[in-house]
């Protein structure tokens, strides 16, 4: 059977006005739809940009990186090959770390004389007499608790009749207490050694014999707190500090796990923080709360409103309030390599002004280094004169190339990277005017690993007031130590009264 096509009337062909219509109809359609492609495609690269951000290229700290971050940074820090002949341990040359003797031993002792060949095993009772040798044995006493008992005379007044009981440090008449030296231990593992108060009281029982609570731990390190505050140990850190004439400064967020309250009873706005200022040399280490990350809060520091010195800090605004009376800011170069880096991850080759930027000043600090080994106090003008026009230039292209360059929410992140390292190059640049002025503030930041350490082992601080009870103890010993104190002496030293406080003139 033949099927047959029924084919309806032909159409006729639009005409050119129809065809011309048609066209200009579509081109909003088509302009919409570019501009939805471009909106996507730079919401695509911000989403890419977020997702690839850590430690390594913007100011994430590494504690806040993911998985597949840390991972990476294994990687890279794994990519160096040995050599296959290498043996393990320290290499040729190395100083080492070993004892050595001392003259005048604790004591001396004549060890019992060999009865057998250590060769042959023969009987060594007919052998002749071959001189003496030496060994050193260094070792503690074998660590007990001792219950001492004090009789505690009474007298009465024979005007008012008040009777008045004998003391003794640390004593408390008709109870039992832990000594200075018990009290210091728990405050050594539980802040120096970063140990949470119930593992500090299951060490203080297996180590010591003594069977503590965690109250009696926490209370210990409250104590230490006290006796500081009680002699102005802050006040000293803080003058001493003023006078300093360059200071490196940085803070980190803290877990409060219960944070204070207003008068309507709400918490207070804003991330708790821990903000540490110290010397570049490590000679003095200042750790301070904050209830927020503001430039309010900063400014009861009490330091910064009159301080007269450099200052290395990084960029956060809040800091700015303090630049009028500064001598000078030094951007925490670090920190910019760490941006650049971000925004090299974008593209390569049109981002690749921001890897000129990181090689310009990774030469000016080697220039630096090299002049101040000379015992020179500054660079060469020509060669710092170089150096400043092409970091001006690796800029400027980066300002240029980024300027109307398409990105989701505001400026491209190299646009505005840019124009901070523009605005702010005397910033940048002031640790090759000053030598004295360390190129980033990694001195801070290594500082504030302490009170990240305390947290990661213990989770959390219960409220402000425990925080700076931690500070104040942490400074002390840090910066205790760092003038030659043991910790342990320190620490004594706070409780019985006597606390080691910052000298009064620079080491």
């Amino acid at each position: 059977m033949i099927i047959g096509v029924v084919s309806g009337p032909e159409q006729p062909a639009p005409s050119y006005d129809e065809l011309v219509s048609l066209v200009e109809g579509l081109v909003p359609r088509v302009e919409a739809l570019e501009a939805e492609n471009a909106r996507l495609r730079a919401e695509n690269a911000e989403l890419k940009r977020r997702l690839g951000t850590d430690s390594t290229n913007s100011s994430t700290p590494p504690s806040q990186d993911s998985l597949a971050a840390k991972g990476k940074r294994r990687a890279q820090r794994s990519q160096r090959v040995r050599s296959k002949d290498r043996k393990p341990g320290g290499q040729q040359g190395h100083p080492g770390s070993g004892l050595v003797p001392v003259v005048n031993p604790d004591r001396s002792e004549t060890a019992p004389e060999p009865t057998r060949c250590s060769g042959c095993s023969a009987a060594l009772a007919e052998g002749r007499d071959a001189g003496m040798s030496w060994t050193q044995v260094w070792d503690t006493p074998p660590i007990r608790l001792r219950r001492v008992q004090y009789r505690l005379p009474k007298r009465q007044c024979g005007s008012c009749g008040k009777t008045t009981t004998a003391a003794v440090p640390f004593g408390q008449a008709g109870a039992v207490c832990y000594g200075p030296n018990v009290n210091a231990a728990a405050v050594l593992l539980s802040s120096t050694g970063n140990v949470p108060v119930e593992r500090t009281a299951s060490l203080m029982e297996a180590l010591l014999s003594a069977p503590v609570s965690t109250g009696f731990v926490a209370r210990a390190h409250e104590r230490v707190a006290e006796r500081l505050d009680q002699a102005g140990f802050d006040d000293a850190m803080r003058a001493v500090l003023a006078a300093e004439p360059v200071l490196c400064a940085d803070e980190t967020p803290v877990n409060i796990a219960h944070p204070d309250t207003g008068e309507d009873g709400q918490p207070v706005p804003g991330a708790p923080h821990v903000v540490c200022v110290r010397t570049p040399d490590e000679r003095l280490v200042w750790y301070r709360e904050l209830p927020a990350r503001t430039k309010k809060a900063l400014r009861t520091l009490g330091l910064f409103s009159k301080y007269t010195g450099y200052l290395v800090r990084d960029d956060y605004t809040a800091w700015h309030q303090f630049d009028p009376t500064l001598a000078g800011v030094q951007q925490c170069v670090a920190h910019l390599f760490r941006h650049l880096q971000g925004v090299l991850d974008l593209h390569p080759t049109q981002q690749g002004w921001a890897a000129t930027v990181r090689k310009v000043l990774r030469e000016a600090h080697t220039a630096v280094a090299d002049a101040h080994a000379t015992g020179a106090d500054r660079l060469d003008p020509d060669l710092l004169a170089d150096l400043r026009a092409r970091y001006d230039k690796a800029v400027a292209w980066g300002i240029a190339t980024n300027r109307h360059r398409d990105w989701d929410k505001g400026n491209h992140p190299g646009y505005n990277l840019a124009t901070r390292l523009a605005g702010k190059a005397n910033q940048v640049w002031l640790f090759t005017r000053v030598f004295a002025v360390p190129w980033t503030n990694n001195a801070s930041e290594q500082a504030l690993k302490s009170p990240k350490l305390h947290q990661k082992v213990s989770g959390y601080w219960h409220t402000l007031a425990t925080l700076a009870r931690f500070c104040r103890v942490r400074s002390y010993l840090t910066s205790a130590t760092n003038h030659g104190r043991r910790a342990i002496d320190a620490i004594h030293a706070a409780l019985t009264g006597n606390p080691w406080m910052p000298p009064v003139t620079p080491a």
